[in-house]
């Protein structure tokens, strides 16, 4: 078992006190700021504005991840690394070049990272896999919180894990439905990172604190 990357998916975090909310979030121990960026095209929906990314950037002490579900994303890899993210996700499937794009990101001095739908299989993107440090499994159709985990996923997760150490060994992270219940389960299969929403960490009525130090337990 490995040592979990907790990580808040901040489009699910409350916006009328998100100075408070970041606090409470990096005093329970969180270890990423997770951003959903949506464009209406590439997912049906809309996801967190600029403003939000620079307000959470420029207020974090950890580092700040986007995740960017839009069409064309290497048109914008340099503006939100610009913004202060460390990591960008982007997915192959909505990018011409996704290799270039990658490599763009290393450039602008973040980690490049790639999100897997859910019927993208490894062989379709295992060529990508040596230019990513992180690599984001969705275990739900992107685009909308509150989903349920698709089963079917699961053996994905044991062959990205099993293959890491073949691609220069990035660390697996899952993104969906992301319950306590399939926090157990997966990190004991070796994925690293879960991104927290409000399965396992928000609308609780729980301190974060105890919430994650229950999650690091399991």
């Amino acid at each position: 078992m490995v040592e979990k990357l907790l990580c808040p998916s901040m489009m699910c975090a409350n916006y009328a006190s998100l100075e408070k909310e970041i606090k409470n979030l990096e005093e329970a121990g969180i270890d990423i700021f997770h951003l959903d960026i949506m464009d209406g095209s590439f997912v049906p929906n809309f996801g967190m504005g600029l403003q939000d990314v620079e307000y959470i950037t420029k207020n974090a002490r950890v580092p700040v991840d986007v995740h960017l579900m839009v069409e064309s994303p290497g048109r914008y890899v340099e503006k939100f690394a610009n913004l202060g993210a460390s990591i960008i996700y982007i997915h192959p499937e909505a990018d011409v070049h996704p290799a270039r794009t990658l490599q763009m990101i290393r450039d602008c001095g973040a980690h490049p990272a790639i999100a897997i739908n859910p019927g993208t299989s490894f062989e379709t993107v295992k060529n990508l896999l040596y230019l990513c440090d992180y690599v984001m499994l969705m275990s739900v159709n992107p685009g909308f919180a509150g989903q349920k985990y698709l089963d079917f996923i699961t053996p994905k997760f044991k062959a990205f894990v099993d293959e890491a150490k073949n691609y220069g060994g990035y660390d697996v992270m899952i993104d969906g439905a992301c319950s306590p219940e399939k926090i157990a389960m997966l990190s004991k299969i070796g994925v690293k990172g879960f991104i927290l929403g409000t399965s396992a960490l928000f609308g609780k009525g729980r301190p974060y604190k105890d919430i994650i130090e229950d999650l690091r337990k399991l």
